[in-house]
């Protein structure tokens, strides 16, 4: 079984990890607990942004279904015209018949 490898807090400009350090000794936290958290909170905030998109897509969604509703429990007589345009659709198509 392979083991997670540790954190790399290696840090290509050195003012950056300066600033990072300063900013977790303010909080009180290690420099890992620092990052960690910050990864969390963003990750948790792309989550709601996602989730936030998802119900407004919802919304929009359920709208557009209640606008349409006629459509989709259409009328007895458009069922019938229905009908009978399959009717006279399956009439004019030469060589179709019952399955035997």
């Amino acid at each position: 079984m392979t083991h997670p490898k540790a954190m790399s807090l290696r840090f290509p400009d050195p003012a950056q990890h300066a600033a990072i350090e300063a900013a977790a000794k303010q909080a009180g936290v290690s420099l890992q607990e620092y990052i960690l958290s910050a990864a969390y909170d963003r990750a948790t905030a792309v989550e709601n942004a996602f989730l936030d998109a998802f119900r407004a897509s919802m919304a929009y969604s359920a709208a557009a279904f209640a606008e349409e509703s006629s459509t989709v429990d259409p009328s007895a007589q458009q069922r019938a015209a229905e009908l009978q345009a399959r009717h006279e659709l399956d009439g004019r198509q030469p060589g179709r018949g019952h399955a035997a």
